[in-house]
């Protein structure tokens, strides 16, 4: 088939141009950015320019998420480690302040078990077609949804959740910098220590000079390594913590959701807000499809077979994580926890005033190399669109210099957005109801379209119900959202 392909192009870009070659490379790979072509079901003298436009289509090796295919289980586990165990975590036990012991352990259960369904579809729809890879998320919306409105669902949705999710976490590592800075120096008061803006900038400084060292998602991997041991430390060092240092000594402390809100008409908000909490806390769906793009693919084992065992690893170690974390924080402290900052403040504030330095500085430090390191995860995403549109436009590979002023630029529009909207973490409905429908609705959605199984099928209902729940969950956390903000 890549003979024939090739062939065609010859015809019609003609020899002065290059050609792209499809055919199978060493490692079995097929360059994706031929899929509309592959997928058209017209003839090819129907359409003849789509057919010319798609050819002309930059190759997958020039960009960050597909540069590099020598990924393995192991990489992958590390990756969605980096990822999925992050800021958000520390944010669990408010959602049960707001829900309860039994309706927060039941949603943190359901929204576990639902997300890890919803990856398993993603991991099996990478190559659904043989031949063919679906290493990005609006790429495989395009193929189940059709370009138009595939790109139209997908792509502010990937966009706004991976940049937000880089700006939350130049807040919190920013945040956190100057909390380890006032516990090793608490008497500097007089000495003109840094403002919170000044330690954005610090972070998104460190960030973006770390990234100018990873040239795509597969380089990541030893720093993903570094992010998974932190994040995996800081959960299971606060919990243990939490165990030692036992309940809060304060009698005013409640257990009971119904008082943790100063009225009845604030019972629904206070719910939005768990669920939304929950659902952020699964975020990193869109980037599942990118990780596995970074693996191995051959006629004998397809990339599907690596990337699940990476998915099972990473996610029994992060139910490991969660679920003790999310249980243990909401019996230390009730309804004392922080509205702003979670766990993290909590320990900051007055309700432990004799913590250990060392373990607090500990903490601090595991925290801000979890965001540098998820950072680079994230903000990946965002590089490699940003250097397809380049490349779409110039028909040119991203130089250095190119890539080194496309890190700089997002990095810098980051941070201007932290500074504008320091509060934006405790939005938590708003940056969760992103994740609900690439999470929790559109896979299921996407697999119908792509699979096409019987209507009469019960997967066919269950997936048909899921995506339509996740969606319906996703709107109804806007148009909260709206109201909340006065919109």
């Amino acid at each position: 088939m890549g003979e024939m392909v090739d062939g065609r192009m010859q015809e019609e870009v003609g020899s002065s141009e290059k050609r792209i070659d499809i055919s199978m490379n060493g490692e079995g790979d097929v360059a994706c950015q031929c899929m509309l072509g592959y997928y058209s079901t017209s003839p090819e003298s129907e359409r003849p320019e789509e057919h010319r436009n798609v050819m002309k289509q930059p190759p997958d090796n020039w960009f960050p998420i597909t540069q590099s295919t020598k990924g393995n289980s192991w990489t992958a586990t590390f990756h969605l480690l980096s990822s999925g165990i992050g800021i958000q975590t520390l944010s669990l036990p408010l959602a049960f302040v707001y829900l309860g012991w039994f309706w927060g352990i039941l949603c943190l259960s359901v929204a576990f078990v639902w997300q890890l369904y919803t990856i398993g579809l993603l991991v099996n729809l990478h190559e659904s077609v043989p031949g063919t890879r679906y290493s990005r998320y609006v790429q495989l919306s395009m193929a189940a949804f059709g370009e138009k409105l595939g790109k139209l669902l997908v792509i502010f949705p990937v966009m706004y959740l991976s940049g937000g999710t880089c700006v939350m976490l130049i807040i919190t590592g920013g945040g956190t910098m100057k909390l380890f800075y006032q516990l090793l120096c608490s008497d500097c008061s007089s000495k003109h220590p840094l403002t919170t803006t000044e330690w954005f900038l610090v972070f998104i400084c460190l960030a973006i000079l770390v990234s100018l060292f990873l040239p795509n998602l597969h380089s990541v991997a030893l720093v993903s390594f570094l992010g998974a041991i932190m994040a995996v430390g800081y959960c299971t060092i606060l919990w243990i913590y939490f165990i030692a240092k036992g309940r809060v000594d304060d009698h005013s402390t409640v257990y009971d959701p119904s008082e943790a809100v100063a009225s009845d008409s604030g019972r629904i908000p206070s719910i939005l807000t768990a669920l939304g909490i929950i659902a952020l806390a699964f975020r990193g769906h869109n980037v599942v499809l990118e990780i596995q793009g970074t693996l191995p693919s051959t006629p004998n084992r397809s990339s599907s077979n690596i990337m699940w065992k990476g998915v099972i690893t990473s996610y029994l170690i992060i139910a490991m994580c969660f679920f003790p974390f999310a249980i243990v924080g909401y019996w230390a402290f009730g309804n004392k926890i922080p509205r702003n900052g979670g766990m993290l403040t909590a320990l900051s504030s007055s309700l432990h005033r004799h913590e250990s330095k060392p373990v607090l500085g500990l903490i601090y430090v595991q925290v801000v190399v979890s965001c540098v390191t998820a950072f680079q995860i994230y903000s990946m995403v965002v590089y490699d669109n940003l250097e397809r549109a380049y490349a779409s436009r110039t028909s040119q590979e991203c130089t250095k210099l190119t890539r080194i002023g496309i890190r700089i630029v997002f990095g810098g529009l980051t941070f201007f957005i932290s500074v504008a909207f320091p509060f934006l973490p405790s939005l938590a409905m708003l940056i969760g109801g992103i994740a609900l429908c690439l999470t929790f609705g559109y896979p299921s959605l996407m697999w119908i379209a792509i699979k096409k199984p019987s209507t009469k099928s019960g997967r066919w209902w269950v997936n048909l119900g899921l995506g339509c729940l996740g969606i319906g969950l996703c709107c109804l956390g806007y148009c909260w959202c709206c109201l909340e903000l006065g919109f």
